[in-house]
C-alpha cells in the first residue's frame, strides 16, 4: 500500500495522528525534502529507507515506489501541507492507477491554515468577505489567463498566494490593478509554524518594498484583503435575534 500523508503546515506536533502512525509504520518514505520538515522523520522506524524527492523525477518516485511494492511494503509519500494544495499529487496517482497500485490519501493542515492561526485571523468575516482565492502568480510556471492576479483580484475577496514571494513586485502591480486598493492590508507569513517563522504587516502599495526590504524572497504565504483589517459584521450564527435549529432567537 502507497499512502500520500499531509505533513502539515511546518510544526512537527500538526501532523495528523494518521499521518503521524502511518509515517511509524512505513517501510519506505520519500518526502519533499524542499518544504517538509525533516523533523517528521524521527517518527520513522529505525530501518525505514529515505528518499528526498527533491532531488527526484516523476518516473523515479514511481520507480521507487515499485520496488518497494514487489517486495511487499508500505510506503509514505510525504508531502508538505495538505496534498491537494500545489502537491503535484495528480500524476502520481495517475501512474499508480497504470501500475494497479492502491493508494490512501491522510489530508494534512495546510500552511494557509497555519498563517491564519499565526495571524489569530478569520478569512471569512461577515460584511467584508465570504470568500477565499488560493492562488499563486505566475512566473516560470504558467497559471491559466483567466486565473491571472488582475482578473481575480476584481472580487476583492481574501486572497491567499501560494509560490509568489520572489514575485513581489509584479504582483503588487497586478493587485492594484486588478482592483485591490492600495490600503488593502496585507499579511506576509514567511514559514507558517515553523520555529523560525516571520511575520510582516504592511499594505499592498507597500508590498514589494515591505519583502525586499526584509529579504524575503521564498517560502512564504502573502495574505491580501480587508479581513485583516479592524471592521466588520457581527456573525448572525450567535446574536440573540437570530433563531437557528438548535436555539430561539430570544431579541
Amino acid at each position: 500500500m502507497v499512502y500520500f500523508v499531509g505533513a502539515g503546515s511546518g510544526a512537527v506536533d500538526l501532523i495528523t495522528v494518521r499521518g503521524a502512525r502511518l509515517l511509524g509504520k512505513a517501510d519506505v518514505v520519500i518526502y519533499a525534502g524542499s518544504l517538509v520538515n525533516p523533523d517528521l522523520l524521527t517518527y520513522t522506524k529505525e530501518d525505514c529507507v529515505i528518499h528526498n524527492s527533491a532531488k527526484m523525477t516523476l518516473e523515479e518516485v514511481i520507480e521507487v515506489i515499485k520496488e518497494a511494492e514487489a517486495l511487499g511494503k508500505t510506503t509514505v509519500r510525504l508531502h508538505t501541507g495538505d496534498p491537494s494544495i500545489y502537491g503535484a499529487v495528480r500524476e502520481q496517482f495517475d501512474e499508480l492507477a497504470k501500475l494497479g497500485i492502491e493508494y490512501e490519501v491522510c489530508p494534512g493542515v495546510s500552511s494557509f491554515c497555519g498563517a491564519a492561526a499565526s495571524l489569530k485571523a478569520e478569512y471569512t468575516l461577515p460584511d467584508v468577505s465570504q470568500t477565499v482565492i488560493i492562488s499563486r502568480a505566475a512566473g516560470r510556471t504558467p497559471v491559466p489567463e483567466r486565473e491571472s492576479i488582475q482578473a481575480l483580484a476584481a472580487h476583492q475577496a481574501t486572497m491567499i498566494l501560494f509560490l509568489s514571494a520572489s514575485l513581489s513586485e509584479k504582483l503588487q502591480a497586478d493587485l492594484l490593478a486588478g482592483g485591490y486598493p492600495g490600503k488593502t492590508p496585507v499579511a506576509v507569513v514567511y514559514k507558517a509554524t515553523w520555529p523560525e517563522e516571520r511575520v510582516f504587516h504592511c499594505r499592498v502599495e507597500t508590498l514589494h518594498k515591505t519583502m525586499t526590504e526584509k529579504g524575503i524572497n521564498k517560502t512564504a504565504l502573502i495574505i491580501v484583503g480587508n479581513c485583516l483589517g479592524d471592521e466588520y459584521g457581527r456573525s448572525l450564527l450567535y446574536h440573540p435575534g437570530f433563531s437557528t435549529e438548535y436555539r430561539e432567537a430570544t431579541e
